[in-house]
């Protein structure tokens, strides 16, 4: 009897154990992606020659427009291109042989190490929602992005396990100085993270004030030895590279930091409505942009990148998740692979206003699409609606925690010994079943991946506990992730330099909200 009892009391014990195991707040941080699954390919190899050749046409012939920068005009004339008013032609061959000083693979480095990322190969590096004016939660609706929505992002971002960076401007908080905003949106990823982050783009000044900003969080010598951050450099599609951007490139550039040179293409109105039309476009434009950035210094890290959506012809709204699109994602990770470029795609995008249907598939469509064509960087992966204007807390953990999917895949198939099973099947035989084989106890906590939000539980229980939905399973898990989370330790020296830094630069000048 007192042996019976005391086995009880063991069992128990354990379930207990595992019970507070599985409730204990743990802050876990998978490693980025690294692919052991072939890219899929779509052009063959007289597309992608075809298309090539287009692109040295239309930078050679049509050209492509530096406004506003006469240093950018006269680096190009002195590279050997054709200056006519603001506009460039690039001869044929010269962007792509600029092109060849960019690295194939960089390290970002985080304040953290173990939270370092390789961007290029074969890894695929997923960071948030980026630049969304509104935000949605189910408590508060759709309503103007503050401050406080842009900290409780970047603590979502830091708690989500399957995330590997903090990414940038997650919403764009409306409530501070459109001058000013730049720095506490870095100070927010810089002391609530300890992930890798993105620069201010919007004026060149902020893009300076965002590497003076690391020189106090990492050292001067060490920023300009290694790459810190990874920033957004988008073209004003078609074949237009403004001041703004390029002089943020600029400073990004020539302090040895990352920038991704995207188009931002809503085919059919920025781009031409073909698969192929779009593709030499996006490569013309990539081409131009981060030969550019190597006159600048050459080496420095850049990525070749490509944000499309198709158009709905009846409203004129972008669309997304949509068959072309993917074909485009497809074809520019082909083109960017030759160039031997780290690619930037993909992402939880849709057009849906609320965290629904539409927003599943569309999103999964996109995110699917991103791991199979060799994203290496995908901005977007989680949080996106309404086609990029909303920021919405429900999504940002649902899609964050659908990250953990393409992990899984991304793993490929293992037919080593354990893998292969043979004992397993040897000692169940015919008829009977695996629940409590040797093989499925040794391998049963992950021989699955499991939803961190979804809802596996039989139907009575399911409604015995409300019949909730994935968006309010999502405003559950957001409410405990921020419930439960734990700021990363900083230097309280780096700390105080870097507030200091932020209250002089405030100071320095007056309040603009335009």
């Amino acid at each position: 009897m007192a042996e019976a009892a005391t086995k009880r009391r063991t069992r128990g014990g354990g379930g207990a154990a595992r019970r507070a195991e599985r409730t204990a707040v743990r802050i876990e941080a998978a490693k980025y992606i690294e692919r052991n699954i072939p890219n899929f390919e779509i052009l063959n190899e007289e597309a992608l020659e075809i298309i090539e050749t287009n692109a040295e046409t239309v930078l050679a012939e049509i050209g492509v427009n530096f406004v506003n920068n006469p240093a950018a005009l006269e680096r190009w004339r002195e590279a050997g291109a054709e200056i006519e008013g603001e506009r460039v032609r690039i001869p044929r061959g010269l962007a792509r042989k600029l092109c060849e000083t960019a690295p194939s693979s960089y390290t970002q480095h985080a304040r953290n190490p173990d939270r370092n990322v390789v961007i290029g190969g074969k890894t695929l590096v997923c960071a948030p929602v980026y630049g969304p004016p509104f935000v949605r939660d189910v408590a508060g609706g759709r309503r103007y992005a503050t401050m406080d929505d842009f900290r409780k992002f970047v603590k979502l971002g830091y708690m989500s396990k399957w995330l590997h960076h903090s990414g940038g401007t997650v919403c764009e908080p409306t409530d501070v100085p459109v001058n000013k905003r730049h720095l506490d949106m870095l100070h927010a990823h810089m002391t609530l993270s300890d992930k890798p982050f993105m620069g201010s783009v919007t004026e060149p000044s902020r893009a300076q004030d965002s590497v003076e900003m690391c020189e106090i969080l990492f050292g001067k010598d060490f920023v300009q030895e290694n790459t810190v951050m990874t920033s957004l450099i988008n073209i004003n599609s078609p074949l237009t590279f403004d001041d703004v951007m390029m002089g943020a490139l600029e400073v990004y550039a020539k302090n040895n930091q990352a920038c991704i040179v995207s188009p931002f293409i809503v085919g059919g109105a920025m781009a031409p409505v073909s698969v192929a039309g779009t593709l030499t476009q996006v490569l013309a434009e990539v081409l131009a942009g981060i030969a550019y950035s190597q006159l600048v210094r050459p080496g420095a890290p850049v990525i070749f990148g490509a944000f499309v959506s198709s158009i709905d012809m009846n409203s004129g709204a972008p669309t997304f998740g949509t068959p072309e699109a993917s074909n485009i994602l497809y074809g520019a990770g082909q083109l960017a692979r030759r160039l031997g470029l780290p690619f930037r795609s993909g992402g939880s995008l849709c057009g849906s206003k609320l965290p629904d249907a539409q927003a599943a598939y569309e999103t999964a469509n996109t995110l699917n699409t991103a791991l199979l064509g060799g994203v290496n960087f995908m901005l977007h992966s989680c949080g996106w609606l309404e086609g990029g204007l909303v920021s919405s807390f429900e999504k940002f953990v649902m899609d964050a925690d659908q990250l953990g999917v393409l992990h899984k895949v991304a793993e490929g198939v293992s037919v080593d010994e354990n893998a292969q099973a043979m004992g397993a099947i040897a000692e169940v035989g015919p008829g009977g079943h695996y629940l409590g084989c040797e093989h499925t106890q040794a391998n049963f906590k992950d021989a699955f991946w499991r939803s961190g939000v979804f809802d596996y539980k039989p139907f009575e229980t399911w409604e015995e506990e409300g019949a909730r939905d994935t968006q309010a399973l999502a405003a559950e898990k957001v409410n405990t992730m921020l419930a439960t989370y734990q700021q990363p330790a900083l230097d309280p020296a780096i700390a105080g330099a870097l507030a200091e830094y932020i209250a002089q630069k405030k100071a320095s000048m007056p309040d603009a909200f335009m």
